[in-house]
């Protein structure tokens, strides 16, 4: 099997990558690595370019006409106005469908995120809750899940959206991980406080929680890399092509360990791993911040056979191990 992998210099689609290597699929990735990195393209085929430059996807098609699927992992998840979200999430992504579309691809897995869900009053959510996006991130998601399932309807795609919870971790062998080198979620500023021996800012402390802190449903990015094998080798199994009888064309499945882990609870489990424990201290939500919420679904064990293998403590020990050689592999420049 061959995947084409758009996205693929990125965190997870790079992860994705070794994991599909490893699996022996052939992975050929294509990223304009506008915030993914060439160091994590060694070894593989690699096409630098954009997800909506026709041309490109065409010369990839003809150099790779055995390409079976594509996981479609090219999104921005920071830029500096909502135009600029909408523009390269969704606009790009609708001109990405045509080409695939052109060129007989109809199998898309689409790296979609669980920041589109409206939690439940416990927190925890499955994949029929409520659609209720807070951010423009989250919502060019929303957006791009339902424009696939249009798209699908009418024409020879099947799409299979997997909704990621909070990744961790770096591959295992790492050969990949966060390509930033301070990043803003909970776990990077608590090896950020380690580093500088500082306290950890608990941001929000008023949540319907057990402790009062948010809560989370954390994954390691390999367990991550692992479901979109999984999804590759099930895909037909679980959006079967036309045939007879009326047939889905598009499905989700959430990606998480279906455990809610609150901030405490994290820092907790961090503090279980190092060797000198972070302190916290209490501090204002952040603009922007939700209590969270977490997976109780288990349509991933049932459609794919997957379930995560890696615990808290090993992703946190891993996001240890990548900082310690992120420098050497990457340098400081971001």
């Amino acid at each position: 099997m061959k995947v084409l992998i758009a996205g693929g210099a990125g965190y997870i689609g790079s992860t994705v990558a070794s994991a599909c290597a490893d699996a022996g699929i052939t992975p050929v990735v294509l990223d304009n690595l506008v915030t993914g990195r060439q160091e994590f393209t060694t070894g593989r085929v690699f096409h630098e370019g954009d997800i909506a430059d026709g041309p490109l996807i065409d010369r990839v098609f003809a150099e790779h006409p055995d390409i079976d699927a594509v996981v479609h992992c090219a999104a921005l998840i920071v830029v500096p106005d909502s135009v600029g979200y909408y523009r390269a999430n969704v606009a790009k992504s609708l001109e990405f469908a045509g080409h695939l579309l052109r060129n007989g691809c109809t199998r898309m897995i689409f790296s979609s995120s669980a920041s589109i869900y409206g939690a439940d009053a416990d927190l925890t959510v499955d994949e029929d809750s409520p659609v209720a996006p807070q951010s423009p991130y989250a919502r060019t998601k929303a957006v791009c899940e339902a424009m696939f399932t249009d798209i699908a309807a009418t024409q020879p795609l099947r799409v299979l959206s997997l909704r990621y919870f909070n990744p961790i971790g770096a591959d295992p062998k790492m050969r990949t991980g966060l390509q930033l080198r301070r990043p803003s979620h909970a776990l990077g500023k608590m090896i950020q406080a380690q580093e500088e021996g500082t306290a950890f800012q608990v941001t929000g402390t008023g949540y319907p929680t057990r402790d009062c802190s948010g809560i989370r449903d954390y994954v390691h990015v390999w367990d991550l890399a692992a479901a979109h094998v999984a999804a590759l080798r099930a895909f037909d199994a679980v959006l079967p092509v036309a045939g007879s009888g009326p047939v889905a064309t598009s499905t989700v499945i959430n990606l998480g360990s279906g455990t809610g882990t609150t901030v405490r609870e994290l820092l907790d489990a961090f503090n279980s791993v190092v060797e000198a424990p972070v302190p916290a201290v209490d501090a204002e939500a952040r603009p922007g911040d939700v209590a969270g919420a977490y997976t109780r679904s288990d349509r991933a064990k049932r459609l794919l056979g997957w379930q995560p293998r890696y615990s808290l403590a090993e992703g946190i020990r891993h996001s240890l191990e990548w900082a310690d050689v992120r420098e050497d592999m990457l340098g400081r420049s971001v």
